[in-house]
């Protein structure tokens, strides 16, 4: 059986990212095909072949860049995958960390779910990572919770917050902007284009060129 899988480890902490390659390997070692897309470099050392595609995005890719195994792959200095396995490329940490602006938010007796009464403080004006196991509150700490009650605060959002005592900190903001893994529109292939009806007047104009006359190709036909 061929088993194709399009980036499992997106959201994994690295546990559960390890638990998952256990998971492949395993289906391999029955007989298996495993075909997996993606990032992941625990992933690349645990597989037996890495076809890399590129070297860039959109028009710049379309080709196959390099393939072998991952001792192979890092072989290969035209290879960004290879660079960065072999930290010939690397991301370096910061030099320097925010000190922010001294206020914080404190979410006072979160209880909603599987939080056990939690109080956090989150400072504010820098890069705030909340991480953990999956499973382990991440999100309905950070969106049930924070942004649910800012949503009712600034815009009367009706979503309820989930349960927890209170939240200080609300008059250093005035503004909240949730970004989710949800469709923008009604369908999975939504993205901003279709979202603002850009493609509309794509379509109108492609329909008004000669051959989509002599085809009879109207604008909603056109896409």
């Amino acid at each position: 059986m061929l088993y194709i899988l399009d980036e499992p480890s997106v959201g994994l902490h690295q546990h559960d990212n390890a638990r998952l390659i256990k998971t492949l390997t395993r289906l391999r070692n029955l007989g298996n095909t495993v075909l997996v897309v993606e990032h992941d470099e625990d992933t690349m050392r645990a597989s037996d072949h890495i076809v890399e595609m590129g070297p860039g995005a959109g028009e710049h890719g379309g080709q196959v860049v390099a393939e072998g195994t991952y001792q192979e792959i890092m072989t290969k200095s035209h290879s960004l995958t290879g660079d960065y396995l072999a930290r010939r490329k690397w991301i370096p940490l910061p030099e320097q960390r925010r000190e922010g602006n001294g206020r914080s938010l404190t979410i006072k007796g979160a209880r909603e779910h599987n939080l056990k009464n939690v109080t956090v403080d989150i400072p504010l004006g820098k890069f705030v990572v909340v991480t953990g196991v999956s499973g382990s509150g991440k999100s309905t700490l950070i969106t049930d919770i924070l942004y649910r009650k800012l949503a009712s605060t600034f815009y009367r959002a009706h979503e309820k917050p989930g349960a927890h005592d209170s939240i200080e900190g609300l008059e250093y903001l005035d503004t909240v902007i949730g970004i989710d893994q949800s469709p923008i529109g009604r369908t999975p292939r939504s993205n901003p284009a279709t979202y603002t009806d850009a493609f509309t007047g794509i379509r109108e104009l492609f329909a008004k060129v000669a051959e989509a006359r002599i085809r009879g190709t109207n604008p909603v036909a056109s896409h």
